[in-house]
């Protein structure tokens, strides 16, 4: 999506561009429009009210017209605020790209400058500056751009010291680049869109800053007219005649909103976090807007029943999960295999309401927990399950864990949050979590930062948090994949004894088929947002009925002397806004058929629930399921 295309989704944003493009737009061609001249003085109409002939605007104390004085007010005024906010961005910049690349001695002394001329408040500072030069707008312009500069630095310092340890920058060190051109090439780049979000948020503050100089006389000069002077000089007669002052504040307020919405909106679009989402924070909880009937239960622990989860981007729709039926019992593990992007991630958090929600809805299907409907569940009820009774392990502990609190406090937190006990007793529940997932020395461990661990101890206290408050079922989403193969089998062989000492259930989302014969009952295989085959483990993997399952069993690599080929699946998985009609494998399947590519295929074999025989999605599988 295009940077308009995202500064327009921000209605605010949008209104102002277009409130401030009419504005430039106006003083652009204020030399060309049939003005009379704004200097000059007719003190027999002084005071002329507005709509009145020959001065729209009305004239000021001086009989001055006011129509005139403002267009080339607005000029001068939008184009000193725009220069000063490009002088300071440009040293400003410079100051923190040279600080945070060098760092040491020269970020010290560069930033201890800084700091002091931060010390000052920047109105009193601008004023200090005005003394010392001397009124005028020039010297009103170095003030104000002045005074911004440490705004700048100490911004940009701040990115440019996270990025001056990159590899990136090593890597250009090393190529024999000069401190100059690393800068120029290397940081600057990274740093720019950053400088241009904060020229959007700041030109607004630098205009006001220069009227109010002018106000206070130290300024435009007259007889040279800018906003703050025409406030200024209108001041005496803000009773008498007050529309000598609403004319020029009014052109104040819009320039100032305008540019502060816009600068919202610019911020927002250069974000590359937004560029795939909505614009708006999340809401607690995935929107729900089913519309077909709901789907009957079963009497299983967890009952996921015809699940249709969609984000809806615009005029797009995308079809992320296209009518899920899985379910899991007290002691077993369901394992959830597929492609990226084939639906598993977002099956998962749709059980708990966790799929941000603008753009994510639910569309379709019901969710039980011991036969309750997790979807129609209060939110604060819904709260209270997740992390209770249903825990969910993510991909990256890092996302699990805070950076700035210690371990020990976290697990307290995630106990206290659900069940009153004193701080002492979630603690000692803490440390027999630790000891549980088998964490050596568990009693130090409790008062290690998150930074302090290595990955595999990481994702053991994800593991322990997620055990906290003893759930009935844990959703793991790829809890292995970032770990190497030995603390991965550690990890695995954890949650397999918990599972059996405790009765867990548990939904493992993953890529590697190894993992599933490890730890899995059931496997569930999902292709384009629905499952295309499940069925016991050992059975599926020595007889994948599916095409598609045949291929990802294929792919997996064998230990040994070359037996066999390495497979690849040919094609790319299909887009979810824009599914094929039929089977969703067909045009990368090599035995599909024109019955293939029309109407639906049913899921054959029986619902796919536990105890029941195997399912396939496929008119032509490749073995034959009872």
């Amino acid at each position: 999506m295009n940077f308009l295309a995202l500064l327009f989704r921000n209605r605010l944003a949008a209104m102002g561009a277009v409130v401030l493009s009419l504005i430039l737009a106006l003083v652009l061609i204020t030399p060309l429009l049939p003005l009379v001249d704004p200097d000059v003085i007719d003190t027999g109409n002084r005071f002329k009210r507005p709509f009145t002939e020959g001065a729209l605007l009305g004239t000021d104390h001086l009989g001055r017209d006011l129509l005139s004085r403002l267009l080339w007010g607005t000029r001068l005024s939008l184009a000193v605020g725009f220069a000063a906010a490009v002088i300071a961005a440009v040293i400003g910049s410079a100051v923190g790209i040279v600080a945070g690349y060098f760092g040491g001695r020269v970020d010290n002394v560069i930033m201890r400058v800084i700091d002091m001329l931060m010390a000052f408040p920047y109105i009193l500072l601008a004023l200090a500056i005005v003394a010392a030069l001397g009124p005028g707008l020039i010297n009103a312009l170095i003030a104000v751009a002045a005074v911004n500069i440490p705004f700048f630095a100490r911004n940009i310092r701040g990115i440019a010291v996270g990025l001056a340890g990159r590899e990136f920058i090593d890597a250009a060190r090393l190529a024999g680049m000069g401190h100059m051109r690393i800068m120029l090439t290397e940081l600057l780049p990274n740093v720019l869109p950053v400088i241009i979000i904060a020229m959007s948020t700041t030109v607004g503050w630098m205009i006001l800053e220069t009227a109010g100089l002018s106000f206070l006389g130290l300024g435009s000069q007259p007889p040279q007219a800018d906003l703050g002077s025409m406030l200024g000089e209108a001041r005496a007669a803000l009773i008498t005649a007050p529309h000598t002052s609403i004319v020029p504040g009014v052109m104040i307020f819009l320039i100032v909103m305008s540019i502060n919405l816009l600068g919202d909106g610019v911020r927002d679009a250069l974000d590359p976090r937004l560029k795939s989402g909505a614009l708006s924070r999340p809401m607690a909880r995935t929107k729900v807007d089913r519309k077909g009937p709901i789907p009957a239960g079963s009497d299983a622990l967890m009952d996921i029943r015809e699940l249709e989860t969609q984000f809806h981007v615009k005029k797009r729709v995308y079809k992320a999960v296209g009518g899920v039926t899985l379910s899991v019992r007290p002691g077993e593990c369901l394992g959830v295999i597929g492609e990226s992007g084939s639906g598993k991630s977002v099956t998962a958090l749709s059980v708990m309401g966790l799929v941000a929600s603008p753009p994510g809805v639910v569309t379709g299907g019901a969710v039980r927990l011991n036969g309750e409907d997790l979807l129609d569940m209060p939110f604060e009820k819904l709260r209270q399950a997740r992390g209770d009774k249903v825990a969910y392990i993510f991909q990256d502990p890092l996302s699990t864990l805070h950076p700035l609190y210690k371990v020990g406090d976290q697990l307290v937190e995630a106990i206290r949050s659900h069940h009153n006990v004193s701080n002492r007793e979630a603690r000692k529940k803490a440390l027999s979590l630790l000891k549980d997932v088998r964490i050596p020395n568990a009693e130090s461990r409790l008062d290690n930062y998150p930074h302090e661990m290595s990955g595999g101890m990481r994702q053991r206290v994800s593991i322990a948090m997620s055990l906290a408050n003893d759930p009935e079922v844990i959703i793991a989403d790829e809890p292995t994949t970032a770990l190497d193969v030995t603390v991965q089998a550690q990890i695995l062989a954890l949650l397999d004894d918990l599972r059996r000492s405790r009765g867990l259930a548990i939904i493992f989302i993953t890529h590697d088929f190894g993992v599933v014969a490890q730890l899995c009952d059931r496997v569930a295989v999902m292709y384009a947002g629905r499952i295309v085959e499940e069925g016991p483990t050992q059975e599926v993997l020595d007889a994948p009925a599916h095409p598609y399952t045949k291929r990802l069993i294929a792919c997996v690599p064998e230990l040994g002397q070359g037996r066999r080929e390495l497979a690849a699946i040919p094609g790319l998985p299909p887009v979810v806004d824009n599914l094929p009609e039929g089977c969703a494998f067909a045009p990368r399947c090599d035995k599909a058929r024109d019955e293939c590519r029309m109407g639906d295929v049913a899921l054959r074999g029986g619902a796919p629930r536990a105890g029941a025989p195997r399912a396939v999605r496929c008119l032509f599988p490749e073995e034959e399921i009872a």
